[in-house]
């Protein structure tokens, strides 16, 4: 096999390996370098996103949701399920199987689409030359037209938390409990922090959560968080504002955690410890000292919009630039650069990017939160439908949430779009494609909405805009 490719891609999760099988359905020669290596000691593609993060973690929270209906609301339906119990091993099992089946899936793509794999690390070094080490410490070199970096993010720790194997985790360790601990610690109150204590508190755990900030979910619209943060404690989470963990101290197989809020320092015992408090890019090794590319002050590699290094033909994808760390963002982006690198017009939208937090009921948003629109001086108007209005929602028995969506006061733009409740990371692409296609607030509302559904919260939201709800009294508009 040649060593000269017309793309080679530095890793193999969402970013990378959609870059890897776009440039090659497009007829570009192409090779995809990952060194991630499963239980087994295999190499396996998918990066975080498929082996540690998004897919295993919703793999917990569906099978832990269901524990927490047939236990606690079943009986709302009429149905009567005693003696039911969870056991972690199989669930954390099945967890491990759909990995496999969704790693394995992308080899099976990548033999499909003929682009060539290489297991080890890949190094960029200069004149477009990557460097591949093996696991066996081998080396060999891969010259390359054009050469795409998804080397992605790694967890952040923190001095006062030193992993422990078994008792302080981060978040990849919190995907393998054997059994449900009775006392569990989560610092950092973000979308990790909150999804994983969403698991282990519906198995039965006591979940306390630390927030540093004064302010819960600081950059989701306000209006949601609230009734986000009011949901969760009523579920059984302690969320801990303005919290910071200043030390923490093994006692046999106990984590005592030292805090200091507005009311002093504190001492609190669990049986494990989750640091969730980010994640940084991933940049160790991967970039040689001539190899030209930049880093910003944050260690993220600089790149424009349209994703180009300060290098011609070297690209950087994913979480290891600047913008949200979403699987999906980093895919979209590598479609973006592949379709440039084959010489065709391709721009990504940056202000039409989802975000979901996957408790329950659900957390979406896309564009605008009113706290951005106030701090810009963006005139606007808003519309607000509660669930608790839904026929479909009642028969589900969740109505709690709502939707929000935010217009232009003049426009009628639709600016933002902000859901909390059952199957919001479904319904926020009705957001996703308004934003898209600059629809109006108007647009929505005119819209045919099936009956009954969820997503007829949308279209009233729509009509409450201008203050046309048909299912609710609408408030004056100002």
């Amino acid at each position: 096999m040649s060593d000269k490719f017309d793309v080679v891609v530095i890793g193999a999760g969402p970013g990378g390996y959609v870059a890897a099988i776009r440039a090659a359905q497009l007829g570009l020669k192409t090779a995809c370098i990952e060194k991630w290596v499963n239980k087994d000691g295999k190499t396996v593609l998918g990066g975080t996103c498929l082996n540690v993060g998004c897919i295993p973690s919703k793999v917990l929270l569906e099978a832990s949701h269901k524990y927490h209906e047939a236990t606690h609301d079943f009986e709302t339906f009429g149905i009567e399920a005693k003696d039911v119990k969870m056991d972690v091993k199989k669930m954390v099992g099945r967890k491990d199987k759909i990995v496999t089946q969704l790693t394995g899936g992308i080899a099976m793509l990548f033999k499909a689409n003929g682009v060539a794999s290489y297991e080890g690390t890949g190094k960029l070094l200069a004149g477009k030359k990557v460097e591949v080490t093996g696991h066996d410490g081998n080396t060999q070199v891969l010259e390359a037209e054009n050469v795409i970096i998804a080397s992605g993010s790694v967890p952040v720790e923190i001095p006062p938390t030193p992993l422990t194997e078994g008792l302080i985790v981060d978040s990849t360790g919190a995907l393998d409990f054997t059994e449900t601990p009775a006392r569990l610690g989560v610092i950092g109150g973000g979308v990790i922090g909150l999804e994983l204590g969403s698991v282990w508190s519906r198995l039965g755990s006591e979940v306390t959560v630390f927030e540093a900030m004064d302010t819960f979910l600081a950059t989701t619209d306000q209006q949601i968080a609230k009734e986000v943060k009011k949901s969760l404690t009523k579920q059984g989470l302690q969320i801990e504002l303005g919290a910071r963990v200043t030390a923490s101290k093994i006692n046999g197989k106990e984590v005592e955690v030292t805090y200091t809020d507005a009311k002093g320092e504190h001492n609190k015992v669990f049986d494990k410890l989750i640091v969730c408090v980010g994640r940084k890019p991933y940049t160790k090794g991967v970039l040689a000292d001539d190899s030209g590319v930049s880093l910003d002050e944050r260690g993220f590699i600089y790149v424009d919009d349209q994703c180009r290094t300060s290098v011609p033909g070297v690209y950087a994808i994913g979480d290891v630039v600047r913008g949200p760390m979403l699987a999906h963002k980093a895919s979209e982006e590598g479609v973006t650069v592949a379709d440039l690198i084959a010489g065709h017009k391709a721009e990504m939208n940056y202000d039409a990017i989802p975000g979901v937090i996957y408790t329950f009921p659900e957390v979406a948003s896309v564009g605008k939160t009113e706290e951005d629109l106030k701090a810009s001086g963006v005139p606007y108007k808003s519309g607000v439908f509660p669930f608790s209005a839904i026929g479909r929602a009642m028969a589900n028995n969740c109505t709690e949430g709502m939707v929000k969506i935010l217009a232009h006061e003049e426009t009628d733009r639709v600016l933002g779009m902000h859901i909390f409740g059952q199957n919001a990371g479904e319904m926020i692409h009705n957001g996703v494609i308004a934003l898209e296609f600059g629809s109006s607030a108007e647009d929505l509302a005119l819209m045919c909405f099936a009956h009954p559904t969820l997503s007829e919260a949308v279209h009233e939201a729509a009509l409450a805009v201008d203050g046309h709800a048909i299912h609710m009294a609408n408030r004056k508009k100002r």
